[in-house]
C-alpha cells in the first residue's frame, strides 16, 4: 500500500472511523481478533471490515509499521479553508514553516490538540501528507484537529495580522524568552523546519521572536518538544 494512502495503528484508525468526513470512504483491514473487537464494541460505524492475518498486514505496510492489527486504506484528508481557522481571531493557531519529518509533524498535531489549539497551518508544498507514519505519531489528532494548507506563509501571516492575530516565532537565537514574548492576545505560534529553522521572510512577518530558555545548558530541543513547551506556555497565557 502507498504510505500516503493508508493509516495504521489503533488510535489513528479509530479516529478516522469516527470522523464524519470519512463516511463511506476507504477499505478497512483488521486481524481476526481486532475485527471481532471492533464489532463487539460498535466501532465500525456501519463499515465492512476485511479480515487479514497479521503477517499479511505486515507485508502490505511499510517495514516496521506498528499496526496493532488495524489498517485503513483511504485518501488523505483535504483539510479546511484558511478562513475557517483565521476568523474569528481568538485562541491559538500553530503554523509550520516547511517541517518535513512525519514524526515531528505528527507529534506537534498531538500537542496542538492536547493544548486546545484551533488548528494547524502548513505550506501547500514542502509539507508531508497527513497519513502513514505521521498519522501514527499524531495518535488520531490529524482526524480531530483542522489543518489548512496555504500557498504562501508570509502572506498568510499578513492576513492573520489584519484580522487581529499576533505571530510569535520560535527562534533559539532570539533575545526575548517565550514567557516575555507571549500575552493573552490571539496567537499564532510559528515553528521552523528541523534543520534551518524559520525562513527569513516568515521570521520578518512575526510580531516577535522568542527562545525557550534552557538553564540545563543543552543546545536545543527537538522541534516537536519545543512546540509542546510553547503550546503549554501559550495556553496558560490564553487562560489568563
Amino acid at each position: 500500500m502507498d504510505p500516503d494512502q493508508v493509516l495504521w495503528g489503533r488510535h489513528p484508525v479509530l479516529a478516522a472511523l469516527a470522523n464524519p468526513s470519512r463516511e463511506g470512504r476507504g477499505r478497512l483491514f483488521a486481524t481476526p481478533d481486532r475485527a471481532d473487537e471492533l464489532m463487539r464494541e460498535g466501532l465500525l460505524q456501519g463499515r465492512e471490515v476485511e479480515r487479514i492475518e497479521a503477517r499479511e498486514l505486515d507485508r502490505l505496510l511499510p517495514p516496521g509499521a506498528v499496526h496493532q492489527g488495524l489498517a485503513f486504506k483511504v485518501a488523505p484528508l483535504e483539510g479546511v479553508a484558511f478562513e475557517a481557522l483565521a476568523e474569528p481571531a481568538e485562541g491559538l493557531i500553530v503554523m509550520l514553516d516547511q517541517l518535513t519529518d512525519p514524526q515531528n509533524v505528527g507529534a506537534i498535531f498531538r500537542s496542538a490538540l492536547a493544548f486546545g489549539a484551533r488548528g494547524v497551518i502548513v505550506q501547500d508544498r514542502h509539507s508531508p501528507v497527513l497519513a502513514g507514519a505521521l498519522a501514527k505519531a499524531a495518535a488520531g489528532a490529524t482526524e480531530r484537529l483542522p489543518c489548512a494548507r496555504v500557498v504562501n506563509l508570509s502572506r498568510a501571516l499578513e492576513t492573520l495580522a489584519d484580522l487581529g492575530w499576533r505571530a510569535v516565532g520560535l527562534d533559539g537565537g532570539a533575545e526575548a524568552t517565550l514567557a516575555e514574548a507571549l500575552d493573552a492576545r490571539p496567537t499564532v505560534l510559528v515553528m521552523g523546519s528541523e534543520g534551518e529553522g524559520l525562513r527569513r521572510l516568515v521570521a520578518e512577518h512575526c510580531d516577535a521572536l522568542a527562545r525557550i530558555p534552557m538553564p540545563g545548558g543543552f543546545e536545543s530541543l527537538n522541534v516537536s518538544n519545543a512546540a509542546a513547551v510553547a503550546l503549554y506556555e501559550a495556553s496558560r497565557r490564553q487562560a489568563g
